[in-house]
């Protein structure tokens, strides 16, 4: 079977065991990263050093861990799905492993207090500042903040049981995992700021009893308008710009820089794993950490 064959049946069996925005990662990172190497190739005929020539084109391509990470689970699922399939004895794509990790100074991609306060001062319009707020403080992801209706607001905390996927029509899903289902403890007083939003919706719409989306009244946010709001106050506060994810980031960040265990931000965040969070979402290399305590508040 060739390659451009079966990637077209494990498509077909991908699509039914995926999220749409799951779906569209994995083929992305196929058909440009995986496919072309191997196009005209038989699957049957795969050996261990086309694996390895493989894992070196794309080393040589400078990719992130994380992009690197990607390549393997997307090209080991599809090596799975052919040797259901197709009979195939082994995965040599799990055989030979991951590729090895390199060390990556990580730099840029989060705030810390300081910063956001600086930040927020300069975000336009209470809606959008509220948004900014939540992420940074509950580190809730951009999907699951565009999502949130005013029947997950509780006095103390935010339930996440929907996420808003960006693409596809916007279409309000399922959270991104089991864990990512999740309450969000908060103070008393961003529960009555964030309630305050919900009687601006009733004096513009009128409806008391409609389910508002809590940043955007009847339909949520747009990731685009967001973006335009943060670069427009990064501007004005003359930091570097970040994007929407980083402010979870940010989160995180902040709550290690005060002494919370992993565990308890691991939770938070709505990860199932906690290397997860110590791995991508803790920034804690020397020139970060100094960065975090020179300008922490204590």
């Amino acid at each position: 079977m060739l390659f451009e064959e079966a990637f077209e049946e494990f498509k077909i069996y991908a699509k039914n065991r995926h999220k749409k925005q799951g779906f569209y990662s994995l083929t992305h990172y196929f058909l440009n990263n995986v496919l072309p190497f191997f196009k005209g190739k038989t699957v049957e005929n795969l050996t261990k050093q086309d694996i390895l020539y493989w894992q070196n084109e794309i080393l040589s391509r400078n990719y992130s861990n994380s992009y690197n990470n990607n390549l393997y689970w997307c090209f080991a699922s599809f090596m799975d799905f052919c040797c259901i399939s197709y009979d195939l004895k082994d995965n040599l794509v799990r055989s030979i492993g991951n590729f090895p990790r390199k060390n990556e100074t990580r730099s840029g991609d989060f705030y810390t207090l300081k910063e956001f306060k600086k930040f927020i001062k300069h975000v336009d319009g209470i809606i959008y500042k509220r948004f900014f707020e939540t992420m940074f403080w509950c580190g809730s992801r951009p999907g699951e903040t565009m999502a949130f209706r005013f029947s997950d607001l509780n006095k103390y905390f935010l339930e996440v049981n929907h996420n808003l996927e960006r693409h596809f029509n916007r279409e309000l899903t399922t959270p991104k995992n089991k864990t990512s289902n999740r309450k969000i403890y908060i103070t008393k007083c961003f529960y009555r700021r964030l309630l305050k939003l919900k009687k601006l919706y009733v004096k513009i719409h009128g409806d008391v009893d409609y389910d508002y989306f809590v940043f955007g009244g009847i339909r949520p946010l747009s990731p685009t308008s967001i973006d335009r709001y943060k670069l427009k106050a990064c501007k004005k506060a003359k930091l570097k710009v970040i994007r929407q994810h980083d402010f979870r980031h940010s989160h995180a960040t902040f709550l290690c820089s005060r002494g919370i265990a992993p565990n308890i931000i691991k939770r938070r965040l709505g990860h199932s794993k906690l290397s997860t969070t110590l791995d991508i979402y803790v920034h804690d290399d020397l020139n970060q950490e100094k960065r975090v305590l020179s300008h922490s508040l204590f």
